[in-house]
């Protein structure tokens, strides 16, 4: 099949890495994969140096007329066969483009578990022939917004890797104590995702693990006010805000365990990760999280926005090494037959296959 892949993210969040891993798996089964996405982006320039070809689109917002145009423009000169749209903005565009270019099919992806925003938003994705949604959990909200008839589950995946314990200078030179034990968390610092709850989590954890250390990687909007209250709850030299990084392959697997607090999830691909390495869970029962973890097998769910029950799992696992590589072997298994990149482009690939 010929396939334009559309995003229209500046930055790199897991839904960009999903695109990537996509255009990937299908270039190297044989399909002929085009990515459109925003000029100077993230994305774009990880899609070119994977040897992907690459079309600049103009998104300014949603309803963008450059990026109308410039989609036609690509539409009727490649004609492909699927245009699959993988957020709002990319399905605004491509259903206004595609009036113009007849032929092409159009697939939109759902990765979060957010109620769609009014009437519009609600007819947007009633246009699309088929919507992918990350879990069932997204897919249950988009049936309650009425969109119900075209919607198939596929789960993200992520690319295996071989589980380990390295990476442990990557900590150190991020000021973490050789011997500490360490919650790691991999997420946007947005509301979602709850860090207020994971700080307050860890000032209880503090008063029975004194050494454990807390590494945020991510950036967003939130993070002075976390920083702030970070402080407040006494936390200075316990919480280390890493920002953006690009070394997550050396970073995760140093983690003791990894911690996902969200009280919105679609699914979560920074936990696919910390299971693909390995590594012991302990999360929030938010959104399509359950759907990966199981509670006692890959590691340890809690009720979203409860500290306490929070901070109580994350002691009980950081305290029993044993438990740990247990859980972190379940996640692993469940991993393999669950959340791999493979398993994601072949059931992608179906549901184009549906279409065409």
């Amino acid at each position: 099949m010929r396939v334009v892949h559309v995003d229209s993210a500046r930055t790199w969040r897991g839904g960009q890495n999903q695109v990537l891993l996509s255009a990937q798996g299908m270039a190297a089964l044989g399909h002929e994969v085009v990515v459109a996405c925003l000029r100077g982006g993230v994305l774009a320039e990880r899609a070119l140096a994977a040897g992907l070809s690459v079309e600049p689109v103009g998104f300014r917002g949603d309803l963008s007329p450059a990026a109308v145009s410039s989609l036609w423009r690509l539409l009727r000169r490649i004609r492909p066969d699927v245009v699959h749209a993988h957020d709002p903005h990319a399905v605004s565009a491509s259903l206004l483009a595609m009036r113009w270019a007849r032929g092409p099919r159009l697939v939109a992806s759902r990765r979060v578990d957010f109620r769609l925003k009014g009437p519009l938003s609600r007819l947007k994705y009633r246009s699309c022939l088929r919507v992918i949604a990350a879990s069932r959990a997204i897919a249950r909200v988009l049936a309650s917004d009425g969109i119900a008839a075209g919607v198939r589950v596929v789960y993200e995946g992520v690319p295996s890797r071989e589980p380990g314990t390295g990476g442990r200078e990557a900590l150190t030179a991020l000021g973490v104590p050789a011997e500490a034990p360490v919650v790691g968390n991999v997420a946007a610092l947005t509301d979602h995702k709850d860090h207020r709850t994971l700080l307050e989590a860890m000032a209880i954890v503090r008063r029975t693990a004194s050494t454990a250390r807390l590494v945020i990687v991510g950036e967003g909007e939130l993070r002075r006010g976390l920083e702030a209250r970070a402080l407040e709850l006494g936390l200075a030299e316990t919480v280390v805000f890493a920002g953006f990084r690009t070394d997550l392959d050396r970073l995760i697997p140093a983690f003791t365990v990894f911690c996902l607090s969200s009280h919105l999830e679609g699914l979560g691909t920074s936990l696919l990760d910390a299971m693909a390495f390995g590594r012991p869970v302990v999360a929030t029962a938010a959104g399509g999280i359950p759907e990966a973890v199981v509670d006692g097998v890959t590691g340890r769910l809690v009720p979203p926005r409860d500290a306490q029950a929070l901070a109580e799992a994350l002691i009980q696992v950081l305290g029993d090494e044993p438990r740990r590589t247990e859980l972190g072997r379940g996640g692993r298994r469940r991993f393999e037959e669950q959340f791999t990149a493979e398993r994601m482009v072949h059931g992608t690939l179906a549901v184009y296959r549906e279409v065409v």
